[in-house]
């Protein structure tokens, strides 16, 4: 049972009460935002909760145990922070997410409802929902070692040992031209063979995408012009001249380990457990001949 402040008490058993939702979010890099569905700013605890938003919120569930409880919050991409772009670019991944029960008369007077982290996010035109997971879904997310062909080691952490910020892992590169805001011609990447960067990072650090990076799907050389092709658009045109970091990629595999980077040693996978063919195996007479005399 949920305690209620004592000014908020007596409002609410008033019979005729003024509410509102406040949202307080706070993305991974410390940025601090707030929103309300009153038609007013709020301001508490140092943070304003911009109005005009077109949040709306499901129905909160709430369980005993360990069930994960969900809310999903809807609204209108109207905040000059809370943008599609933004969204897009990851900005609001798992950032926490406090949602108040709020006196708008007097801000005194609120309850802290749910505390969780931003899930699963959906856009459309002006529009977006997201889904609010609570403090219990980290239990759901696997711990411990993962036996399996390929290294379950983060490329770079401790546990991996590579150094990443080597000059034979990384080269610091300018864009020449990009199309449909993944493909990017750079120049710079000398001496690194087709394919070296797939599957790592591109990092700018100049440009309309300053301080973003995104991940590398290909890397190829036709006719000699290193060529980066990303999963994900960017959320802002590169332009020519733009700085950009690319990283080395690792697909998790013994003989990239081994062969690449010089690391076989610090291998966090299992290449030598028997696969499905083993369990599915059996055993067959072997025939010999018999030489004639």
């Amino acid at each position: 049972m949920r305690a209620l402040p004592q000014g908020l008490e007596a409002h609410l058993a008033s019979g005729a009460t003024t509410l509102c939702h406040c949202w307080r979010v706070e993305l991974a890099a410390g940025e601090v935002m707030g929103f309300t569905d009153h038609d007013r700013a709020l301001t508490f605890d140092g943070t304003t909760y911009e109005a005009d938003t077109g949040f709306s919120a499901t129905e909160i569930e709430s369980s005993l145990g360990l069930s994960i409880d969900n809310l999903e919050a809807a609204g209108a991409l109207s905040s000059v922070r809370l943008s599609e772009a933004r969204l897009a670019a990851g900005d609001f991944d798992n950032a926490a997410v406090e949602l108040w029960r709020v006196n708008w008369q007097e801000v005194s007077q609120r309850v802290l409802l749910k505390r969780g982290n931003v899930g699963e996010v959906t856009r459309g035109r002006g529009f977006f929902s997201a889904e609010l997971r609570g403090l219990s879904h980290v239990l759901n997310q696997p711990r411990g070692r993962l036996f399996q062909y390929g290294c379950d080691a983060l490329l770079g952490d401790q546990r991996c040992g590579v150094d990443l910020a080597s000059p034979a892992f990384s080269a610091a590169v300018q864009v020449n031209s990009c199309s449909e805001r993944r493909v990017l011609t750079v120049s710079g990447a000398t001496g690194f063979p087709a394919g070296f960067f797939a599957n790592g990072t591109a990092r700018f650090t100049s440009g309309a995408s300053a301080g973003r990076a995104g991940h590398i799907k290909f890397h190829r050389l036709p006719a000699g012009i290193a060529t980066i092709e990303l999963w994900q658009p960017l959320c802002a045109d590169a332009r020519p001249g733009d700085g950009v970091t690319l990283q080395v990629g690792c697909d998790r595999q013994f003989a990239t380990c081994r062969e690449k980077f010089g690391n076989g040693a610090n291998f966090r996978g299992f290449p030598h457990m028997p696969g499905d063919d083993f369990v599915m195996g059996y055993a067959v007479k072997k025939k010999t001949s018999k030489g004639k005399g």
